[in-house]
This record gives C-alpha cells, structure tokens and sequence, in this order.
C-alpha cells in the first residue's frame, strides 16, 4: 500500500540527507518526494511501499512524523492539461485532494479525505 508520511525536519543543512540516509540504510527506497520550509520547520514528504520499515527506521533516527496515510498513485501523461483532467474528475466526483507531488516515473501521489474513493474514480 503506498504510504505519504510527512516528516518534521529542523531548517539547517543536513537533515534532509540524514532523513533520506536513515530509510537507505534500513533498505527502505524512497519512491516519490518532496520538501518544502514552513516558517522555520522543514516539511519533508515521502512515499513508500513499506510503512512499518519506514516508520521504524525514522523514529530510530530521531525524526518526528507529523502524519502518515494512504495515498493513491495514479500514472498521468506528460503533456499540458494531463493532471487537471485528473483533478477535476475527482473533484467533480465531491471528493477533495489536499496532498500533490509527482513521482520520478511520472504518477501523481494524490492524497485526500477519501483515497479509496479516488481510486475509484479514477479506475
């Protein structure tokens, strides 16, 4: 099951690596992410397919994990207008996304109040 855990990260040069360094050296490949500065808090997003390991080897290494959940991994072409096609059909199906980010093999990691009915509506 592909799994979003959002880590909290100090704002200082280093803990970005030394997150992605604890899940390589537990075996753990990192399969999409993100990361961005809140205030003065690093905002680390992470996919993988194995959340026990994951959740494991972070909490070894000292990272605190604000929220960890589903999320729906959808392949989207790469051309203008591809992923709005695919947004609006959620969104015209009433179900809200909150989460976003694209993998390196180009699918949509899709977080929301409902992935399985995401998933749905996507097929």
């Amino acid at each position: 099951m592909p799994t979003d855990f959002t880590v909290s990260l100090f704002h200082r040069p280093g803990t970005l690596a030394a997150a992605s360094a604890a899940l390589g050296q537990a075996g753990i490949n990192i399969e999409g992410a993100c990361a961005f500065v809140c205030g003065e808090t690093g905002v680390y997003h992470l996919l993988v397919s194995d959340a026990e390991r994951a959740r494991r080897a972070l909490l070894d290494a000292g990272f605190d994990i604000l929220a960890e959940r589903r999320v729906v991994l959808h392949p989207v072409e790469h051309r203008p207008g591809a992923a709005a096609a695919l947004l609006a059909q959620i969104a015209d199906s009433g179900i809200s996304v909150d989460l976003l980010y694209l993998t390196a093999d180009s699918q949509l990691v899709i977080g929301g109040d409902d992935p399985d009915g995401i998933r749905r509506v996507l097929g």
